[in-house]
């Protein structure tokens, strides 16, 4: 019966190394891939995020175009309109959007906004019209810009 036990123990004791064998280089076959590369501005305080698909599909980024309206001002005038959503604000209470110049990549631009009329925000200065700006995903880029959480 002892004999018969010491088989057991050995049983065991080899399989719990086998398992320990097959857990240890499991981390070791995957690619860390980032989500994000910046490339500093040359000359600027910005930077270029580039993103892969899936942190576009995670962050759940959403975009338009700037648009131009006419504004009932006196005298009345046509101005540059993009979503409320779109803004983002600094520390310095600077006010900025992510532009989108091309797939996967996107760039802050400052705008200075002159009021905001329900969902729009109307600006006196910011990019030329028809350039696409983030409507959701804007705070997880500028995060990302800051390497927040990092």
């Amino acid at each position: 019966m002892k004999a018969f036990n010491n088989k057991i123990v050995a049983i065991a004791v080899l399989i719990a190394a086998l398992h320990l064998a097959a857990c240890q280089d499991k981390g070791s076959h995957y690619e860390h891939i980032e989500p994000a590369h910046l490339e500093h501005v040359e000359g600027s305080e910005l930077s270029t995020l580039t993103l892969t698909d899936k942190a576009i599909e995670r962050t759940g980024i959403l975009t338009v175009p700037v648009t131009e309206e006419m504004i009932a001002h006196s005298p009345p005038r046509m101005s540059l309109v993009v979503p409320y959503s779109a803004l983002i604000y600094d520390a310095e209470a600077r006010v900025w959007v992510y532009t989108n110049p091309k797939p996967s990549t996107y760039l802050r631009h400052e705008v200075k906004v002159e009021f905001i009329d329900g969902d729009k925000a109307i600006l006196l200065e910011g990019p030329p019209v028809g350039t696409t700006v983030v409507t959701r995903g804007a705070a997880e880029l500028y995060g990302t810009e800051y390497k927040v959480g990092h």
